[in-house]
């Protein structure tokens, strides 16, 4: 049995394992301006998505969430939805 359920899974964990990884990273591990290049750039991929591609990705999130051992990582796949405009900050 594969790993993971659905390439869209595979490809969710990829993605989010790379923006953990930029958005932890101390600036001897990547240039800040190169990292808040990255960031901006996958904010602005979410704002393309469809609402149906919205709904599906931040239910991925969740699944992925709820399944996640490391607090650190789960608080991250948590807030990823606010953090990258997959939904709007009722507040």
């Amino acid at each position: 049995m594969p790993v993971y359920p659905s390439l869209t899974r595979a490809l969710a964990e990829a993605f989010v394992d790379v923006l953990w990884f930029v958005e932890g990273s101390e600036d001897e591990q990547m240039d800040p301006d190169d990292a808040v290049k990255v960031l901006e750039g996958a904010a602005h991929l979410m704002t393309q998505l469809s609402t149906d591609q919205r709904s599906e990705f931040i239910d991925l999130l969740g699944s992925m969430a709820a399944e996640e051992a490391d607090p650190s990582r789960r608080e991250f796949l948590e807030g990823f939805p606010e953090g990258f405009g997959l939904i709007e900050d009722d507040s």
